[in-house]
């Protein structure tokens, strides 16, 4: 019976083969998005989980608000991971990672960079599932000065060699380590990539017994069942044990009096939720993570995509049945009952599905490589094969004959047998109505996922074109000068001798990408303010950056030793208190020697100097120049400068490696991941329009074919091929404008909100929704009208013999 049914179901799919195709397609194309994002959202939520123990596994993360400054850092003060651990029974283990990024190793006289370098406790091969393929299994870091290598570092060193016992050399820190171990590479899906991993046993900066600063990476393995609500609770009493006497010493106030105007704490993040949940900033993070809206947003559109293709192939079945009217009454004559004729109708259903989940895994396979680049992804097409997708894809399949075939199965099969013979329906007026109403649902998203495009590009467009109060443009930064040592002043020598070069800054800190940092705490009048970070630049800084200073002076060797003279940017002085006239105005920083007394010589306008994504932040300028350099090219072609500066950094130091990048490539690369969700939603709605205009065409073509005679007889009487056009167009088009009205205020609503991240943001205005109602109109008379224009085009001759 069910091959019978498969076979009948297969010849009338070949009978129809317009509208088959039709519908084929579509879904073709639905189920290859779906495909798409069930595997970008499958890799996105797997990040961690990896790990044996990710289900027990927190990461300790600082949040504080201190005289209206919000803090959110993930890293925390070094003493804290023993501590929780010996405090609080729920913990087993805890283990602290520190990172130290391009590093230059040595191995023999040969050199490789660069290097990404962790320093952890010994405990942590431990805490994280990270197996040992050679060496020392069992503690490989409980030795000062050992290291644990991944296998693609160990054979680009030592080839086929055994790595075990050797020396390798951290040239940039002067350490010598020896080889313990080697550990399989990191799984992309992890939130950090480290090349090599030393022990703390022989790092300064982890027995440091301070609670005012942070500077580690803290992770705690739970018993089981414990609950993170549970531990968090008794977070605040270690804050106030440990850290407050620390607190009083710095600030002169106590824990609880502090407390009242302000609030500081340890809080835990689960291990899975880090690559998706975090808003920590830039400098205290591993790596640039995911974003969970995301995840929604492409989640919702592979949703989309199904329903609209299901949509389709409803409308098409429910509007083409006419034709198979006298199909089901002579069937109904013959004996077929209500089931059968059910089971018939979802066998062409699945036929369909099946023929078009074939397409859409070719189509996915031949446009793999293309959206792995979009999504930054490294996706394999193995991946929709392995057993746990199939079985996915399989019930995509029954999920999609039952969404799309049940209701026309049900409709067809419902027809009187009488009335079917004599091809008289009843009801027609409501069928009608709801295809209409699926065609307005349809385009709701089509127009909506442009609307969404169109403020993404545009949010883009003004990242790109805003005025940061520092020129972006042509400037080269080279971040790792300090290697030259006392070769450093000869480079920057001969840098400034290039007749390219506009002018050269002594400086390590950049307001985008890769920066040092410095923060400390302010105080006026012996009574704490607040934290401000500080830059360490000279008298080239400001105007080598482009940088506008609106009151006072930059700093001037003119002036002596300015080592306690400051340059502060209009957020700080009006922090500070002091308004228009903060020249010659002191306060105090914290220093290892106590409050040092700092005067202001000049006020800077404000400039971006984080991701647009945060309000500008008090900022202090010092003269303390060190680091690296930035470079001003007189023109956009700094090729030149680039070689010039590749020969002079050999000529002073030949065995490291010149670390260089061009500053507004740094920019953009801090809005990555807005970027790609923009070209990601560009393609998807591309998809989506495609799909919607696949079953828009279908409506229309079967539309014609009803009304044949009638355009036929229209034509006789005179009327123009433009007037049939617009006979045929007129409801296909209402039914579009209708969607706007339902798209444009939730396409306001949802793209505003996403608008909120920004604190830098575009308005979205009236212009671009006529823009979105433009477009999605063009391609829907487009679609439309290309079908209409054949049919009206025809020989009404043709259309009235018939008669």
């Amino acid at each position: 019976m069910i091959k019978n049914y498969l076979k009948t179901g297969w010849r009338n799919i070949q009978k129809n083969i317009g509208t088959s195709m039709v519908n084929i397609v579509g879904l073709a194309v639905g189920i290859a998005s779906v495909i798409m994002i069930i595997l970008y959202v499958s890799d996105e939520l797997s990040f961690d989980q990896y790990n044996e123990k990710a289900d027990r596994i927190v990461r300790v993360v600082f949040n504080a608000n201190v005289n209206g400054e919000e803090m959110k850092e993930a890293v925390v003060m070094a003493p804290v991971a023993q501590i929780l651990k010996n405090d609080l029974p729920e913990v087993v283990n805890a283990t602290r990672l520190a990172k130290s990024y391009n590093n230059r190793l040595e191995y023999n006289g040969s050199y490789y960079g660069q290097s990404n370098l962790g320093y952890v406790d010994p405990n942590f091969f431990d805490v994280f599932t990270l197996p040992i393929t050679n060496g020392k299994k069992d503690n490989p870091l409980n030795k000062p000065n050992t290291v644990v290598i991944s296998e693609t570092l160990a054979e680009n060193i030592f080839g086929n060699a055994d790595p075990i016992g050797k020396t390798i050399t951290v040239t940039n820190r002067e350490e010598q380590l020896t080889i313990s171990a080697v550990m399989q590479d990191i799984p992309d899906n992890s939130h950090f990539h480290f090349d090599l991993f030393v022990s703390t046993l022989g790092y300064a900066q982890a027995r440091k017994t301070s609670w005012m600063e942070s500077d580690f990476f803290t992770y705690l393995v739970l018993k089981e069942g414990v609950a993170i609500s549970e531990v968090e609770t008794k977070l605040p009493a270690i804050n106030k044990k440990y850290m407050g006497p620390q607190m009083m010493d710095a600030i002169g106030m106590s824990y609880d009096e502090f407390q009242k105007d302000n609030s500081i704490g340890l809080f835990l993040q689960p291990l899975t939720d880090i690559h998706l949940h975090s808003d920590f900033s830039d400098s205290t993070t591993l790596e640039q993570g995911g974003d969970i809206k995301y995840i929604y947003i492409f989640s919702a559109i592979a949703l989309f995509m199904l329903v609209i293709a299901c949509i389709n192939f409803m409308n098409l079945a429910t509007a083409s049945a006419s034709k198979r009217s006298k199909e089901v009454g002579i069937r109904k004559v013959l004996g077929s009952n209500k089931n059968q004729l059910i089971y018939q109708f979802l066998a062409e259903a699945f036929i369909s599905t099946l023929v078009a989940t074939v397409l859409a895994i070719a189509f996915f396979a031949f446009t793999l490589p293309f959206f792995n680049q979009l999504a930054g992804k490294a996706i394999e097409f193995t991946s929709v094969l392995k057993p746990v997708y199939l079985l996915y894809l399989f019930g995509l399949i029954l999920l999609i004959t039952l969404l799309a075939g049940s209701y026309p199965a049900f409709y067809l099969s419902s027809f009187n047998p009488l009335n079917a013979l004599k091809a008289k329906f009843s009801g027609n007026g409501q069928r009608s109505g709801i295809r209409s109403g699926l065609v307005i649902f349809q385009f709701v998203i089509s127009a909506g996922l442009i609307v969404a495009t169109l403020v993404v590009r545009k949010q883009m467009n003004y990242i790109q074109n805003k005025d940061l109060g520092y020129e972006k443009d042509q400037l080269l930064v080279v971040r790792n000068t300090y290697l030259l040592k006392n070769n450093e002043d000869n480079f920057i020598q001969e840098i400034e001798n290039n007749p390219r070069v506009a002018s050269v800054t002594h400086s390590a800190f950049v307001p985008t990408g890769k920066s040092d940092n410095e923060v400390g705490g302010i105080f006026q009048n012996s009574e704490f303010l607040r934290r401000m970070y500080f830059y360490n630049i000279d008298e080239n800084y400001i105007p080598t950056m482009g940088m506008e200073l609106l009151q006072g002076r930059n700093f001037s060797d003119d002036f002596g030793n300015e080592n306690n003279k400051v340059i502060i940017n209009e957020i700080a002085a009006e922090i500070l208190g002091f308004g228009k006239d903060a020249v010659g105005k002191t306060f105090q920083r914290d220093t290892d020697e106590g409050l040092r007394d700092i005067t202001v010589i000049g006020v800077i306008k404000n400039f971006n100097w984080k991701s647009l994504h945060q309000e500008i932040e008090p900022l202090i300028l010092k003269n303390n120049p060190y680091g690296g350099i930035i470079i001003r090219s007189k023109t956009a072609n700094m090729s030149g400068i680039i070689e010039n500066l590749d020969t002079a950094w050999n000529q002073f130091n030949p065995k490291e490696a010149l670390d260089y990048s061009v500053l507004d490539d740094a920019y953009n690369y801090t809005y990555v991941k807005e970027r790609k969700m923009g070209t990601l939603l560009s393609l998807f709605a591309v998809l989506t329009i495609i799909v919607a205009c696949l079953g828009l065409f279908g409506l229309v073509t079967f539309t014609a074919e009803q009304r044949f005679k009638e355009i036929g007889i229209r034509k006789v009487l005179g009327s123009s091929a433009t007037q049939i056009v617009a006979l045929l167009s007129k409801d296909f088009i209402k039914l579009v404008g209708i969607s706007f009205v339902i798209a444009f205020p939730l396409s306001y609503y949802l793209m505003n909100k996403w608008l909120q991240d920004f604190a830098y943001r575009i308005d979205i205005q009236w212009e671009l929704f006529l823009l979105a109602a433009l477009i999605t109109m063009g391609i829907a008379f487009l679609t439309i009208g290309i079908k209409s224009f054949k049919a009206a085009s025809a020989n009404p001759i043709k259309s009235l013999k018939t008669e």
